[in-house]
């Protein structure tokens, strides 16, 4: 695990009445500590047991849910653990992390005694990210010591970094009150993110074509994700109130006076009314689309209930229910009458979501391997899942992969220096900075022990600033290294490469698509997309598996069984079609019990090439 700074603080044996205390104190302490000691990042740089890890936040998640799920909820019986439950697990994992470490370091488990937390520390801070957006919440190590019991008289809620961080600014344009022209529509779709956009507008457009009316909802609060294209004849583009989210206050109801009620993670035992009292740290500061503050959401679902009151559409279409505004969406879909489909956007793997949960009627996944994954996920009681493949990769055959070749070769060979003879792709993720930088050190090294003249471009997460590779591109290696635009992204330029790595980017999954091949980078154990599994990577964990890997490219594409591809993502070239078809069907009949694509998992794929659905 990567080092997770929360401060400068190291934790000491002391003694209390004979008994093992153990105290959070300055780091310039340390050097002269008699007793055992050690500095707060090394606790936080311990590898803990990913399974352990997963049973005790479920453990944790299913106490909150026992003791607080009832506390508040929206006007439209959403309670706030359903909407926000995404958000609260990630901080959830933060605490338990932190214990499981605590319990790995010898000493403490040798004599495990309570936490003495540092005087006006904060107790929820935010840990380094790469993303543009998202505010990644963590748990100070004082926080630990209060959750476990700590007297804390002298200690804020909000660290200052927390305290100090400016509000996200909206970069939505639209007045507070709902348009008036606003008529009846067919299809509601919602998108707060460019993957999103991407992957339902080719769907919207085949919609338009069969004569159904949509309107899009462009929730982005970051101006680079929002749908860039003006919207097709037949489709309403519309954003969010310009106000929605930049709304904050008290999570009313969350405040709870501390009392009996405990969960036990390791040993230790977690006050569950403190633990929800930081909880609600998250939904006051929070901001932006991917994490709403609570009065963010109360507000989004009255504007959604008046939405859908005055367009009444059949169908509801997300690309995410899972996070706060795809569960309020979800929810507002069954209230209104109106049917909710599910559109994968990205990949999946068991441990790929921090919440694995789907709340629409109707879930669309790109390959057969997610068919068990969907249906073990649904939440709607009639839930039916379909294997449709994904809509933005219909446009894959018609990539001109010259001009992606001739931009990453401008980007890597500026003003007419030669360019290397063989380009390789890195797709990042939001990662924080030193995962980052140990996946470019492992690219780097690679590279340059790889036969052949290599360069290496790296394309940005949508969700990530060209910033975040500074650093990176300085590095002296011999190996040319350039950022791509991240307008462009590895999507735009994946076609033109020898060769794309990447942890687990969607990307991985276009590139092996189009016959490219595919690394799988990242130490043992570190989560991928799993395609190595079905001969369409390969996984390098290591320098000499990067160098071995690219010495086996010898340019030019490498066909790959339509059988293998399937398992992954079922690509014809019409997806969006089949995905639009299922839309009208279901608003017109409803499901029919004649229907060959409609079969349990397992069943053999239709003759028709129909793609596939499991009940």
């Amino acid at each position: 695990m990567s080092p997770r700074t929360t401060g400068g603080l190291g934790l000491v044996r002391s003694s209390n009445a004979g008994k093992p205390t153990w105290t959070l104190v300055g780091t310039g302490a340390l050097a002269h500590a008699r007793t055992d000691h050690i500095h707060t990042t090394d606790l936080e740089a311990t590898t803990v047991d990913k399974q352990v890890l997963r049973s005790g936040v479920e453990d944790v998640m299913e106490a909150v849910d026992r003791y607080s799920a009832t506390l508040a909820a929206t006007p439209g019986g959403a309670g706030w653990l359903h909407v926000q439950h995404v958000p609260v697990r990630r901080f959830v994992a933060e605490i338990v992390r932190k214990l499981l470490a605590l319990n790995a370091w010898a000493p403490f488990a040798s004599a495990p005694g309570p936490l003495a937390l540092a005087p006006y520390e904060g107790l929820v801070g935010l840990r380094s990210s790469s993303s543009r957006e998202y505010l990644a919440y963590t748990v100070t190590w004082s926080g630990v010591a209060y959750v476990l019991g700590a007297a804390a008289p002298h200690n804020p809620t909000h660290s200052a970094q927390l305290r100090n961080r400016s509000r996200t600014s909206t970069a939505n344009t639209e007045p507070s009150s709902l348009p008036s022209d606003l008529g009846r529509q067919d299809v509601l779709a919602l998108s707060w993110t460019s993957r999103h956009a991407a992957t339902l507008t080719p769907v919207l457009a085949e919609l338009s074509r069969g004569g159904q009316r949509s309107l899009l909802l462009d929730l982005a609060t970051d101006a680079a994700e929002r749908c860039s294209a003006g919207p097709a004849t037949g489709i309403e583009l519309r954003s969010a109130p310009s106000d929605l989210f930049t709304l904050s206050g008290t999570a009313e109801g969350l405040h709870r006076s501390d009392d009996e009620h405990v969960v036990q993670v390791g040993g230790h035992g977690v006050q569950l009314a403190r633990l929800v009292r930081l909880l609600s740290v998250l939904l006051e500061t929070s901001g932006g689309c991917t994490q709403p503050s609570w009065r963010t959401v109360v507000r989004a679902e009255g504007w959604l209930d008046d939405i859908l009151s005055t367009t009444r559409p059949h169908t509801v279409l997300l690309s995410n229910d899972t996070s706060p505004l795809g569960v309020l969406a979800a929810h507002a879909a069954e209230r209104h009458g109106a049917n909710s489909v599910h559109v994968q956007h990205g990949a999946w793997t068991a441990e790929s979501v921090a919440w694995p949960a789907l709340h629409s009627r109707d879930i669309v996944v790109m390959g057969g391997r997610d068919l068990a994954l969907g249906r073990g996920w649904a939440r709607h009681p009639k839930a039916e899942v379909h294997v449709l493949g994904q809509p933005r990769f219909d446009v894959l055959a018609g990539l001109s992969r010259q001009a992606q070749r001739r931009y990453l070769e401008k980007l890597l060979a500026p003003r007419g220096r030669r360019a290397p003879t063989r380009i390789a792709v890195w797709a990042c993720q939001p990662f924080n900075p030193d995962h980052l930088k140990s996946h470019v050190d492992l690219l780097l090294d690679g590279l340059a022990e790889a036969d052949g003249d290599w360069g290496l471009v790296i394309a940005p997460h949508p969700a990530q600033g060209a910033d975040a590779f500074n650093a990176l591109v300085k590095r002296d290696a011999g190996t040319p290294v350039a950022v791509a635009d991240p307008r462009v992204g590895a999507r735009g330029c994946l076609a033109g490469a020898d060769a794309i790595a990447s942890a687990y980017s969607t990307c991985g999954i276009e590139a092996a698509l189009l016959g490219i091949p595919v690394l799988e980078i990242g130490p043992p154990g570190e989560r991928t997309l799993g395609l190595t599994s079905h001969g369409l990577a390969t996984r390098c964990e290591a320098t000499g598996d990067v160098a071995q890997a690219l010495r086996g490219v010898r340019g030019g594409t490498t066909p790959v069984p339509r059988a293998a591809l399937d398992v992954v993502c079922r690509w014809r070239g019409d997806s969006a079609a089949r995905i639009a078809r299922l839309i009208t069907d279901r608003a017109h009949s409803g499901p029919r019990a004649d229907d060959s694509t409609h079969h349990h998992l397992g069943a053999a794929a239709s003759p028709q090439d129909e793609g596939a659905s499991v009940r």
